[in-house]
């Protein structure tokens, strides 16, 4: 631990987000498969060159994970912590995926700040017909510009 550990502490609603991709996972189970491979002590470790510059803004916000050009999944940041043998930061994630409604967002290098405002619901909320659909299946309907 260095002097910019953070922890989560009660998140607010106007969290701020970042958006990453996915690197190589060509669907949410593939991510949901390779981040369980990571888990350690019930959180899942994202390392990273360098801390967010808004990392306080980020706690309790949530990262978005692109896949095939698509806002996907969600997790939420539980806190930043340094990694001991070359001080590369680490984004703690919570262990659960949350698919989230489909939204296009184009590849990007590193990660990109979303605001509240502009981040995707989550599927299965219940208030849509169209979140009762598998995330896969909402996706390829997308893609059709069908839903």
């Amino acid at each position: 631990m260095t002097a910019y550990d953070h922890d989560f502490d009660a998140a607010s609603p106007a969290a701020l987000h970042i958006s990453k991709v996915a690197v190589g996972c060509a669907s949410i189970e593939a991510l949901r498969k390779r981040q369980q491979l990571r888990a350690s002590g019930g959180e899942i470790p994202l390392v990273t060159r360098y801390m967010p510059k808004r990392a306080t803004e980020l706690l309790g916000g949530s990262i978005f994970w692109i896949v095939k050009h698509q806002l996907v999944a969600r997790q939420l940041i539980r806190g930043f912590a340094a990694r001991e043998e070359d001080n590369r930061t680490i984004v703690r994630l919570d262990p659960d995926l949350v698919p989230v409604r489909p939204f296009p967002k184009r590849a990007h290098q590193g990660w990109r700040y979303l605001s509240a405002a502009d981040a995707p619901p989550d599927l299965g909320g219940g208030s849509d017909e169209a979140d009762t659909l598998p995330p896969e299946l909402m996706t390829r309907l997308i893609a059709l510009a069908l839903v």
